[in-house]
């Protein structure tokens, strides 16, 4: 199993993503690593860790594309930067079974969507981040920010898209759905809501359940929940900014507390970091870009090495596990029911 990594994406590249690979190799033997990037820094940082180099490539790029750029054009002119080169090695080598990366998510869609390609059917491929939940099981937000404005046909297309990654990592076989909305009731919501619901209600290809409202999200109740990408954005900054203040306000009562609140929390620290091991986005991996032809992985931007190693991890079990294959087959199904 091979996995191209952008080097040099991500706050703290090259040194995290490049020793988050290191990890990796070492957590999964039949793994193989492409970095690309700049050489000479990558093997500064390789030097003197213990790994496999059997099972390491270096593909030299000198150039970055940075959060500054304009996705679009960087995409199109900074053809020697990690990103451009690793996504067009993951597009023309049928031995690489994913990519990875912790740069410009937007530079990343677009990258993917331009180099790898869309999957033939699919309205629109989507974002869609794995998030923990209260039951112990992650829920799919398909999607979280690549498409802002969506028709009723795009969100079926990513609840279908979603099931098969949550099938994926769960084993489940129809995973439920919902509907990212402002009630539960099934008329809630705007335009473009009510008519989706009635779309994925009456699909065959999916187990949906109705309305999620976004309280619900972290639940446990849904497998996946679906919506366009502006709200899915502002559900999921909501739920990261929730996670860091309930701690952030947890840890002032204890400094503050005296002796008690001390003795309280010392207590309380076994479950306290079982708890923010299961909130930690280093721990969960990255978002996976569907709808594209190869599996795509973006890392949170702030990733360090343990975060860009669970990507990898993902990246490969994902590839394992026939999501795209799955994919096509689920909308190539559809586009025959609507012939018939």
């Amino acid at each position: 199993m091979k996995i191209i990594v952008d080097a040099f994406g991500g706050d703290y590249s090259p040194v995290e993503t490049v020793l988050g690979a290191v990890d990796a190799l070492n957590a999964k033997s039949s793994l193989k690593v492409v970095l690309v990037g700049d050489k000479d820094k990558i093997l500064s940082v390789l030097d003197g860790q213990r790994y496999d180099a059997e099972r390491v490539e270096i593909v030299h790029a000198p150039d970055v594309v940075t959060n500054d750029d304009v996705p679009t054009t960087a995409i199109k002119t900074k053809k020697d930067s990690s990103l451009v080169k690793g996504l067009e090695l993951l597009a023309s080598d049928d031995d690489a079974a994913g990519f990875v990366s912790a740069g410009s998510t937007g530079a990343v869609l677009v990258g993917a969507y331009m180099k790898v390609g869309r999957i033939k059917g699919v309205s629109r491929p989507a974002l869609a981040p794995a998030l923990p939940t209260v039951k112990g099981t992650p829920v799919i937000l398909c999607d979280c920010g690549a498409n802002v404005d969506c028709k009723p046909l795009n969100l079926l297309h990513f609840a279908i898209m979603a099931s098969a990654f949550s099938g994926a990592l769960t084993d489940k076989v129809k995973p439920t759905v919902g509907l990212l909305s402002n009630g539960a009731e099934d008329k809630k919501g705007n335009e473009l809501n009510r008519e989706a619901f009635e779309l994925l209600k009456s699909s065959r290809y999916i187990d949906f359940k109705g309305n999620c409202e976004a309280r619900d999200l972290l639940s446990g109740d849904f497998d996946v929940v679906v919506c366009d990408g502006f709200n899915g954005n502002i559900a999921l900054k909501s739920a990261e900014g929730t996670a860091n203040a309930i701690f952030s306000i947890m840890m002032e009562g204890v400094n503050k507390g005296g002796l008690r609140a001390k003795l309280g929390a010392l207590m309380l620290k076994p479950v306290l970091r079982d708890v923010k091991h299961r909130l930690d986005y280093n721990n969960q991996g990255g978002a996976c870009f569907l709808g594209v032809n190869k599996v795509v992985v973006k890392s949170h931007g702030a990733s360090k090495r343990k975060s860009i190693c669970a990507s990898i991890l993902q990246a490969a079990a994902l590839a394992k596990s026939g999501i795209v294959e799955k994919i096509k087959a689920s909308v190539q199904a559809i586009d025959e029911q609507d012939r018939d």
